[in-house]
């Protein structure tokens, strides 16, 4: 079985995140949404909101779980036996950024990262972006699934 996992913070889902997940669901038996859990980190919403909007997003497809996780994402995936983590990229920042991290990930175990480039009408999303347009009473609806609803 082909098992990815697809980590972030979520804080929320956005369409950029949704544009990876409903395409890499197709090249993998099990995709796993995984949270993870930053206690440094200052989240707009709660662990649970964001578990909630993903799971209503997904709810008619039996590949994806939802779930959360702490530490490091290499360490997850051994317990849950995930081979691949998947990743989008939006622009060369991301890419730079995220060939560290596949790098260093690979140093630590055998685990491959899978890349996907966001559809290019979504490729300006990002949950900062989305954050900044709930707190200044924006529009965001265009930005978020429909799950998202503050």
């Amino acid at each position: 079985m082909k098992r990815a996992i697809f980590p972030g913070s979520f804080d929320p889902i956005t369409l950029g995140h949704f544009d990876i997940i409903q395409r890499g669901v197709t090249l993998f038996d099990e995709l796993i949404i995984a949270i993870g859990i930053n206690a440094d980190k200052k989240y707009m919403f709660p662990l649970e909101k964001r578990k909630q909007f993903i799971e209503e997003v997904f709810k008619n497809e039996p590949k994806i779980k939802v779930v959360t996780y702490k530490g490091l994402t290499v360490n997850f995936c051994k317990e849950i036996d995930a081979q691949f983590i998947l990743r989008g990229l939006r622009n060369p920042g991301d890419f730079e950024f995220e060939k560290a991290i596949a790098h260093t990930n690979r140093k630590l175990s055998e685990i491959e990262t899978v890349f996907l480039l966001t559809s290019s009408g979504k490729s300006y999303i990002s949950s900062s972006i989305v954050r900044d347009v709930i707190r200044n009473n924006g529009d965001y609806t265009g930005l978020v699934p429909d799950s998202v609803r503050v």
